[in-house]
């Protein structure tokens, strides 16, 4: 491991006292504290209770105030009063004149206060007046100066919301880096073992924690480390887990940010946390900068300008590029970083010498799927005939998160039916609520809603059935789910090029359900919106993307780059009428195909209809049993056959060798012992 040599008493010399916005609160409050107690508006003297009772007794005293809680008692004097006790003679000094003494007794001052006035009645003098009083000098301070110390809190608690709740220092501390901070005594449990699937991937971030563990291997021969990796990929397929295993297994720092928590609404703050952040980094290195959802700060500069507004976050994105390869020196802080629209990320972050490399995390396959799925199992109970392998060809195109979350689906729904494993059905149960929606049984639907609903699905099923590029059907239902009245289950094929045919034939399957209502019931119905939708989108694309058009061939009106072409089109106001054209004709000839198609296999549709109806839910098997085998076979049956080939040879392989042990095990069998 790299180490830097740093003095252990560094830290203390450096230290210098911070000023901090709490101490203004204190010296404030003291300063109240003092005006209360020292710059009182009234003269006090504490005297004895004799030298009280005398004063009362003589007629200097004119109100008597008792505090019943301190157990005091304060009289007012009068001009003769304060002659006898020698105030000070002060002419300008309007305020109250007070003697201050301790009572003997709460309870029977009042007593002497009656005999004492009963005295003064006697000779004729001006009697006592008397207030009780259940408070103290506490709440006197307190109603003097409660609206102040509310104040002073609402200052306090506004100070923290402008700094983001950012801890200590208020507002002047808005401009520090908000990195999480993980290391050997704040570490991470996640390690490479728990991410499952993205081999590829894996291999190149193992490299970088090698290179952070054993950095002689590599610098023997001349190597250097790069300096930032960027995870690009789709949402939910384990960047982020990437980077906590990363830091679960590198044994050096790793700072954890957001791409978000760059943005302020203070001009400025964005660029001095990513000057805080790389100090931060340079004083721990070597150390590892994670900075997720980095497209919230890098986007590229100059596009979609707005009038009137500042450009603090191409200020912020100005200090990051100058921090990760500028005039100073980052050895040994490897920046990862993870975004899924690396398009937008501007080129002068992207270029080697910042991310030096750019790794895709992707969907995952068939075999990444299976080991995701085995991750996800390890704490659910699930049935021993569970067929894992089958479970990740249900699930094509789906992400790590959400076979977590079919995983989890299915213990929900197995716990709900009391069940005390869970099995097949509680994950194709899970995976139906995930991909339709919550199944809606109370849904009114009448006969002809439910015949309406029936006609379509069996049509789409039909013609997928029917097709060559069809997509493997698994199952077909009129329950509603979500927004749906229906749906049919396809196993979709993992293709890296989708030839032309596949494109017509994936068309024709969603006008199927129209074409039916057409064919079987001579009118159509709302219930083909989203087919519509993705079936005009599937044609535009044939015709403005991949140059597939008889009029238009080898065209592609498409930009890749994000750039988009503002508020010009990249064709002439002629050649959007063709590709108007060609794409209605496209959408016509396959609605057409799907018509003559069903009109083939009419009585075949009629009873797949007739066992909707009856059953609501049908499958796969259902479907072969009346259409019969398919004429072509998927890639994914080939596979399956492929998988089964093999599971036989091994089988057979595991028999003849088992068989093989035995009879050698035979051959070297002692003879049996015979008595001589």
């Amino acid at each position: 491991m790299l180490k830097y040599p740093r003095s252990p008493k560094q830290g203390s010399q450096n230290k210098k006292p911070m000023f901090n916005m709490y101490w203004m609160y204190g010296i404030l409050i003291l300063s109240l504290l003092a005006l209360f107690y020292f710059q009182d508006a009234s003269q006090t003297k504490e005297v004895n209770w004799t030298d009280f009772e005398k004063a009362a007794l003589a007629g200097d005293i004119d109100k008597i105030m008792v505090f019943s809680e301190t157990g005091t008692a304060e009289g007012f004097v009068n001009d003769q009063g304060a002659k006898n006790h020698k105030f000070d003679s002060n002419d300008s000094f309007d305020g109250d004149k007070k003697i201050k003494t301790t009572i003997p007794s709460s309870d029977k001052i009042q007593e002497k206060i009656d005999a004492w006035n009963a005295t003064l009645a006697a000779e004729g003098k001006q009697q006592i007046k008397v207030n009780y009083e259940k408070g103290s000098d506490l709440m006197k301070l307190f109603w003097y100066f409660g609206p102040i110390i509310l104040l002073v809190v609402f200052m306090v608690y506004m100070s923290k919301r402008m700094s983001g709740g950012s801890g200590g220092g208020g507002i002047f501390n808005v401009g520090k880096s908000r990195a999480t901070l993980f290391d050997k005594d704040n570490g991470t449990t996640v390690t490479f073992k728990d991410v499952a699937g993205q081999a590829e991937a894996k291999v190149e971030i193992e490299e970088i924690v090698e290179f952070l563990k054993n950095p002689q291997k590599y610098t023997e021969l001349g190597a250097k480390i790069p300096k930032g990796a960027l995870l690009v990929g789709p949402p939910g397929t384990g960047k982020t887990l990437l980077a906590k295993a990363v830091a679960g297994e590198a044994n050096v720092p790793f700072l954890s940010m957001s791409g978000s928590d760059f943005v302020e609404m203070f001009v400025g703050v964005g660029a001095a946390r990513v000057r805080d952040l790389f100090k931060q980094a340079k004083e721990k290195a070597p150390c590892i900068v994670f900075i997720d959802e980095i497209d919230a700060v890098g986007r590229a500069r100059g596009k979609n300008p707005s009038m009137g507004s500042n450009d603090e976050r191409e200020n912020t994105l100005n200090q990051m590029l100058t921090e990760m390869d500028g005039f100073g020196s980052n050895n040994g802080v490897i920046i990862l970083a993870a975004t899924n629209r690396a398009d937008m990320l501007d080129k002068a972050l992207l270029r080697p010498g910042r991310f030096d490399r750019q790794i895709l995390i992707d969907l995952p396959e068939l075999t990444d799927r299976v080991e995701i799925f085995h991750v996800h199992l390890r704490n659910l109970k699930v049935n021993s005939k569970l067929d894992v392998e089958q479970l990740a060809r249900q699930t094509q195109g789906f992400s790590g998160a959400d076979i977590a979350n079919v995983c989890n689906e299915a213990a929900l729904i197995a716990a709900r039916n009391n069940k005390k494993e869970v099995d097949w059905d509680d994950f194709m149960g899970a995976i139906d609520r995930i991909v339709g929606g919550l199944e809606k049984r109370s849904r009114i639907i009448t006969d002809e809603e439910k015949l309406s609903i029936a006609t379509h699905e069996a049509g789409h099923a039909t013609i997928s059935w029917m097709t060559q590029y069809g997509n493997p059907l698994v199952k077909v239902t009129i329950v509603p789910r979500g927004r749906a009245l229906g749906a049919a289950w396809y196993a979709p094929e993992a293709r890296q090029i989708i030839p032309t045919q596949a494109l017509l034939d994936t068309m024709c399957g969603l006008l199927g359900g129209r074409a039916a209502e057409d064919v079987f019931t001579g009118q159509v119905g709302t219930g083909a919106s989203d087919d519509l939708e993705k079936c005009t989108k599937i044609a535009r694309s044939l015709v403005l993307v991949y140059g597939m058009s008889d009029k238009l061939p080898n065209l592609n009106y498409n930009d890749s780059t994000g750039q988009d072409y503002g508020f010009t089109k990249p064709y002439s106001d002629d050649t959007a009428k063709i590709i108007d054209e060609e794409v209605m004709r496209i959408v016509n000839e396959q609605y057409e195909r799907a018509k003559s198609i069903l009109r083939q296999y009419a009585k075949e549709h009629n009873a797949i209809r007739d066992l909707l109806v009856e059953r609501e839910v049908i499958f796969h098997d259902d479907v072969q049993a009346i259409l019969g085998p398919r004429k072509w076979k998927s890639r994914t049956d080939e596979i399956i056959e492929i998988n089964r080939k093999e599971e036989e040879k091994r089988q057979v392989e595991s028999k003849d060798s088992t068989d093989k042990n035995k009879d050698e095990g035979d051959d070297m069998t002692p003879p049996p012992f015979t008595k001589g």
